[in-house]
């Protein structure tokens, strides 16, 4: 699963359907398919409301835009399939890890064909913020003032909890930590997973040295270090292998443990967490977007960014992906917890800016090479 879902997680659309039809056979909350996704577009196109109208999408636009995306096909590709459907632009999509398109940017410069850089973390999208043109209040407004830039470059498109997946017969939130602190301690010797190398960890780690300060979340990475933690190439086979009892817990976003969920049903072996007492374990992060100034489609790419934060593209997310919607009015999927019960720490987009700087800490503690 991407980053959701990573490159090794390709799904097709019959198995989203089969995966819809799952929830409900497992008593999950039901949620939108693919159909009803189209027939909610249509009416709210034929009668005027919401977010994404007529006048703000101009159904059957035969323009183009060119997006890189550093999420994967599997989790975006059916919501910009539905905006190139609804709206007659053709869409041309790039996909990578996020830090790879970032990078692409900046390597192309003013040459860069892509309209839009949509990404799965604020560092990339700050990493490439002098890059991007500032946003209209029309939408950067939509979202609260946490799931935008700092400098009105880009906008976050659905929202993401940091929380710790655990193995259910071996334990129970009261056998875990108050906080990540605790799993220096040496009884988790050998039982932790992680993922050193993917972009939400490192976010995570960029937001603990402002919550924690550099001296701290040193000695934080060295005391896990010091419990050997079992590394994994991305978040999926952490959750899987949690579930399989290889390790005890692993240290993920939350929405990848609802896949499984909806796919093995309740008796899957593994369960979220969110830390008691907060801190960076809870941290909440955005994915978003921004669009490049070299854009000769700034009609286009708003039109983009306005139906990924309208009804349709918001329910898609938590519908589809069980992530967190950012816009007022869509409701949060009842299998999640609210975002206002999770005890996070209360960061803003520049907390998470200095990416290189958390690569270095990683580097320097021989946690990266």
């Amino acid at each position: 699963m991407e980053e959701i879902y990573d490159k090794d997680v390709t799904v097709e659309m019959d198995r989203t359907k089969s995966v819809t039809n799952r929830l409900g056979q497992i008593r999950l909350q039901k949620w939108f398919s693919w159909g009803l996704i189209l027939t909610l577009t249509l009416s709210i196109m034929a009668c005027g409301q919401g977010a994404e109208t007529v006048s703000e999408v101009n159904a059957k636009d035969s323009e183009s835009l060119t997006v890189y995306s550093g999420r994967s096909e599997s989790l975006v590709g059916p919501v910009i399939e539905q905006f190139s459907d609804v709206t007659g632009i053709e869409v041309e999509v790039k996909y990578g890890k996020t830090a790879e398109m970032a990078a692409t940017i900046l390597e192309e410069g003013s040459n860069s064909p892509a309209d839009i850089f949509f990404a799965q973390d604020p560092g990339a999208l700050s990493a490439v913020s002098e890059l991007l043109t500032p946003l209209s209040n029309d939408i950067l407004l939509r979202v609260p003032a946490w799931a935008q830039g700092s400098d009105g470059s880009w906008v976050g498109i659905s929202g993401r909890a940091r929380t710790v997946v655990y193995n259910t017969s071996e334990l129970t939130e009261e056998d875990l930590p108050d906080d990540l602190r605790g799993f220096t301690n040496p009884k988790w010797k050998g039982k932790i997973g992680w993922a050193p190398t993917n972009s939400s960890f490192q976010t995570m780690v960029t937001g603990m040295r402002s919550v924690w300060g550099e001296e701290e979340t040193k000695t934080w990475l060295q005391g896990m270090q010091d419990n050997e933690p079992i590394v994994y190439p991305k978040n999926t086979p952490q959750v899987a292998a949690a579930a399989a009892g290889e390790i005890s817990v692993g240290l993920v976003n939350h929405y990848y443990l609802f896949r499984f969920l909806a796919e093995e049903g309740e008796d899957f072996g593994a369960r979220n967490y969110h830390p008691r007492n907060g801190g960076p374990g809870s941290t909440i992060m955005v994915a978003g977007a921004g669009v490049l100034k070299t854009s000769d489609n700034d009609e286009n790419a708003e039109k983009f960014l306005k139906f990924m934060l309208g009804k349709v593209g918001q329910q898609y997310f938590t519908g589809q992906t069980f992530e967190y919607p950012l816009v007022e009015g869509v409701k949060t999927q009842h299998v999640l917890v609210p975002l206002n019960e999770i005890n996070n720490p209360g960061l803003m987009p520049a907390d998470f800016e200095d990416m290189e700087g958390t690569q270095r800490l990683l580097q320097e503690i021989g946690i990266l090479p």
